[in-house]
């Protein structure tokens, strides 16, 4: 064989598993169900329950956030963050969480929030005043 070929065999063999690895870490949206179901980590979808508590004390643990979530299927579950409350939680629209269950309570080492755009008071002002 000549050099280039092994060279060209080499840098194949290194992409096809650079594309393996990372689509390993690519997953799709659960919901607690599946949480209960599986051993994996998995990344659910849902709404703050903004009529139940949430608890934060810093003093006591300051990466412990405490909260109920409601998934898309509507079924609503105990969380246990393990990072501090988010800035402007309660003003969320939508929250996604990775995670397992571990007995009835969802634990989330990693948080996303999908908040109000700041431009949509001002789309409405816009619209009204049109």
């Amino acid at each position: 064989m000549k050099k280039i070929t092994i060279i060209v065999l080499v840098l194949l063999t290194v992409a096809i598993a650079l594309i393996l690895s990372a689509s390993k870490d690519v997953s799709t949206y659960g919901n607690f169900a599946l949480a209960e179901s599986t051993e994996k980590s998995v990344r659910i979808a849902g709404q703050l329950s903004k009529n139940k508590p949430m608890v934060y004390d810093p003093e006591i643990d300051a990466n412990l956030f405490e909260f109920f979530m409601r998934d898309d299927e509507g079924v609503e579950r105990k969380v246990h963050l393990l990072k501090p409350k988010p800035q402007d939680f309660e003003r969320s629209e939508q929250i996604v969480l990775t995670g397992k269950m571990e007995d009835e309570v969802f634990v989330a080492h990693d948080i996303l929030m999908k908040c109000p755009s700041k431009y949509k008071d001002e789309e409405i002002q816009l619209r009204k005043a049109g």
